[in-house]
């Protein structure tokens, strides 16, 4: 099978990446090669997907089994991709995302029918808009899409919502035993998938033509609450989190960008029925619990120094919301 994956090398796409390889699959990756090299038993494609004459004189000749957009987030994303890969692919695969789910949520589980919208965040409305387009060109052009929805997925990110991703704020917070924040009152229940269990899934719907036309979503069975979330990262690290609780709306007030990542996500409870996903793959099954996988997170952070991003400006707003809240509600 002869797939192309345009990106593929980011924090969930790698783990599918080294699954398509493994697993024997023709893998071409697209991108503009500024990030690490190339995975090894891939193809490499270089060029700059923005620029459509040296994007359509790469792609010139090829036609493929499945193509995946890791990178996709507007509409005219979509566009630019039905134009160049129609005729040419059996399956298009556009990466969404579960924050497109309704919000605020009707009912803790959700499956694939729940209802898409999200007024809190432009983010999942992009990837709304982008679903919208892809419908359309399925029904009306036969255009052959697949629309896939991760959730909180990690390996190489830290996936707590406040000093984490990229950086290594909070885990420093919690090893040097400073105080770190949890939104809400750390009860709300979430969902943490590891990227080496959504690859297991993900691999069994390429070049699926029984999805395409379909939307999923690909995560854990496991449900935390957000406080089990971060003693398991303090656990990681031997040490206990000094955990202080401010809801979601009041972080919001002082972080616009948290009125999307909380109030459009992470600040209510979700729980994901997984029952579509393994009617399709039947083998699927999430086996790697957040314990265990954040372990490994850390220890990938921990390799090299060069990871351990500490933000001084995340530090200062962390102490400062703190204390605050710390003055007005604990007198």
């Amino acid at each position: 099978m002869k797939v192309l994956f345009i990106g593929g090398t980011g924090n969930i796409s790698t783990a599918v990446s080294r699954l398509c390889v493994q697993r024997g699959i023709e893998l071409h990756l697209l991108n503009r090669g500024k990030r690490s090299p190339a995975l090894s038993g891939t193809r490499a494609i270089v060029t700059d997907i923005t620029n459509a004459a040296e994007l359509s004189s790469a792609l010139k000749g090829h036609e493929w089994d499945a193509v995946v957009d890791w990178i996709a987030f507007r509409e005219e994303d979509i566009q630019r991709d039905y134009e160049l890969f129609r005729g040419k692919t059996k399956q298009y695969i556009f990466i969404s995302s579960a924050s497109a789910y309704e919000r605020p949520a009707q009912h803790p589980v959700v499956t694939e029918t729940t209802p898409l919208s999200n007024p809190f965040w432009q983010y999942s409305r992009d990837k709304i808009a982008c679903e919208m387009k892809l419908r359309n060109l399925h029904q009306k052009e036969g255009f052959p899409a697949t629309i896939i929805r991760p959730s909180h997925t990690y390996d190489t990110v830290i996936p707590v919502p406040i000093g984490g991703w990229t950086e290594y704020t909070t885990v420093d917070r919690i090893k040097r035993g400073k105080k770190i924040i949890v939104h809400g009152d750390g009860s709300s229940l979430w969902v943490m998938t590891h990227a080496d269990d959504f690859a297991k899934g993900f691999f069994g719907l390429i070049g699926n033509q029984k999805a395409v036309g379909e939307a999923f979503h690909i995560t854990s069975d496991e449900v935390l609450t957000w406080d089990q979330i971060h003693e398991a990262v303090g656990e990681a690290v031997g040490r206990t989190p000094n955990i202080v609780h401010i809801s979601s709306e009041t972080l919001a007030m002082f972080d616009e960008e948290l009125r999307g990542s909380l109030i459009g996500d992470k600040g209510t409870s979700v729980i994901f029925d997984n029952s579509k996903i393994k009617r399709f793959v039947p083998d699927f099954a999430a086996t790697i619990p957040f314990r265990e996988g954040i372990k490994r997170t850390i220890a990938w952070f921990e390799a090299d120094p060069s990871r351990q991003i500490i933000r001084k400006e995340t530090n200062d707003w962390i102490d400062g919301m703190v204390e605050r809240y710390e003055k007005t509600f604990r007198k």
